[in-house]
């Protein structure tokens, strides 16, 4: 097993490490043009957000179906693929993401790293044809309310959603169960002590 650049601690494969740092020096090569992720958190690719992603991979139950919500660079979408590579070589990833050119990222970043079961579909969440994924998971892109919606469109009946938050995600919870019936159960970051990698199922409106 082996870990990241620096301090990064991933415990994965050579394989897998090899997979993820292709995509980063992807994301690299490509970020100037389309602003994939902000400058400022450029030198915290890996702990920021691959080792981030990898957390949510790690949380999620067995899928044949993962679905990742505005996958933008590819987080946590293209991490959790990669990881499943090695580990869940069936699970198809499908990612949704409305941006054209960060589509055309996202698909160049699979063909990069070698992803089989792996397709982007270029339309907005809510226009998306309804996906009935096993998981459905999102990164930074919309208050837990909308989340759950995005979710409830496009998970399987008994499928699962993650979605980590930072420090305010108990008032997000708290705002989405005006809403929303869910089970919740809210595990503490590994990498940001306040925030929370929230997984839930059994969603119904309120």
């Amino acid at each position: 097993m082996v870990n990241g650049p620096g301090e990064t601690t991933l415990d994965v494969s050579r394989e897998t490490y090899e997979r993820l740092n292709d995509f980063a020096d992807l994301l690299i090569k490509w970020n100037p043009k389309i602003n994939l992720i902000s400058r400022a958190s450029l030198p915290d690719l890996w702990t920021r957000h691959i080792a981030d992603s990898i957390q949510v991979f790690r949380a999620a139950p067995p899928a044949e179906h993962w679905v990742d919500l505005g996958s933008g660079g590819g987080f946590p979408g293209v991490v959790t693929a990669i990881m499943a590579a090695e580990s869940s070589p069936d699970t198809q990833f499908t990612l949704i993401e409305s941006d054209q050119r960060k589509a055309v990222f996202l698909r160049t970043a699979a063909r990069t790293c070698g992803l089989q079961k792996f397709t982007v579909v270029s339309k907005r969440i809510e226009s998306a044809d309804p996906q009935n994924g096993d998981v459905v998971s999102a990164r930074a892109l919309a208050d837990l309310s909308t989340l759950i919606g995005y979710g409830y469109r496009h998970a399987a009946p008994d499928g699962t959603m993650l979605f980590p938050k930072g420090k305010t995600w108990g008032k997000e919870v708290e705002d989405a169960r005006a809403k929303w019936n869910f089970d919740l159960s809210a595990v503490t970051s590994e990498i940001e002590p306040e925030g929370a990698l929230l997984i839930i199922k059994g969603v119904s409106r309120d």
